[in-house]
C-alpha cells in the first residue's frame, strides 16, 4: 500500500511531522492533536522517514512503521505518508524543497518536539529550513530549557512568536517559530524499544 500526501489545494495550511516513528506512540498523537488546535492547521501529515541520518542504527522496516502509524493516528485531518521514500529525499531540507515544488501555494508548517529544536543546528541546511518554513515547536518532557537555550533558538530569537499568538504562525513569513507549552506525555519511541514493546 502506498501512502500519498493528503489532497491539498493552494491556500491550505498543512503541518508536517517528520520522523522515524520507530514506533509511533501516544506522544506523537498528542503532539499532533495539540498542533492542529494551537497552530490553526487545516491538516497534519506524518512523514515517516526511511531512516534518520543522525542515528547510527536503522529503524524497523518502513512498511511496519507505516502500518503502525496509520493504526494509531486515527483522525480525519491527519494522514500518514511515505513521501520521503517515494521521492528519495533523506534530509528534512531536501524533503521541504520537494514538497514546496510539488504543492505550490500550500502553506507548510514544520512541527517538532522541543527535543528536536535543541539539536536542530546539527541538521543539514538547518538555517535554510528556518528561513523557508514556519516552525511549530511543542514542549517535550525535560527539554524546555535546552530548547530555548539552543543555538537555533538564540540565532532566530528575533523570529519567535509568543505562545499567545500561535494561531498566526501558519500564515507568518519565514523565519518564524513558536514554542508552545502543553500537557506532556513522557512516553518515547526509545523507551518502547528498550522495554521490548517494539521490535524491528
Amino acid at each position: 500500500m502506498r501512502y500519498q500526501l493528503p489532497k491539498t489545494r493552494p491556500g491550505q495550511v498543512v503541518g508536517l511531522l517528520g520522523g522515524s516513528f520507530d514506533p509511533p506512540h501516544a506522544g506523537h498523537v498528542h503532539l499532533t492533536r495539540e498542533a492542529l488546535k494551537r497552530f490553526g492547521l487545516n491538516r497534519v501529515c506524518w512523514l515517516v522517514s526511511p531512516g534518520n541520518p543522525l542515528k547510527s542504527r536503522g529503524p524497523a522496516p518502513l512498511a511496519k512503521r507505516m502500518a503502525a502509524a496509520q493504526a494509531i493516528m486515527n483522525h480525519p485531518r491527519v494522514s500518514v505518508s511515505d513521501f520521503e521514500a517515494r521521492v528519495g529525499t533523506r534530509y528534512t531540507a531536501q524533503t521541504l524543497a520537494a514538497l514546496r515544488a510539488t504543492h505550490p501555494g500550500v502553506h507548510f508548517v514544520w512541527l517538532m518536539g522541543a527535543d528536536n529544536l535543541a539539536q536542530l543546528d546539527q541538521w543539514q541546511d538547518w538555517r535554510w529550513i528556518m528561513d523557508s518554513v514556519p516552525l511549530g515547536v511543542l514542549a517535550r518532557p525535560g527539554q524546555r530549557i535546552s530548547a530555548r537555550m539552543s543555538k537555533a533558538a538564540r540565532t532566530y530569537a528575533h523570529a519567535r512568536l509568543p505562545g499567545r499568538m500561535s494561531q498566526l504562525l501558519a500564515r507568518a513569513e519565514a523565519p518564524a517559530w513558536c514554542f508552545i507549552n502543553m500537557p506532556m506525555r513522557t512516553i518515547s519511541s526509545t523507551q518502547l524499544r528498550q522495554r521490548g514493546d517494539w521490535t524491528g
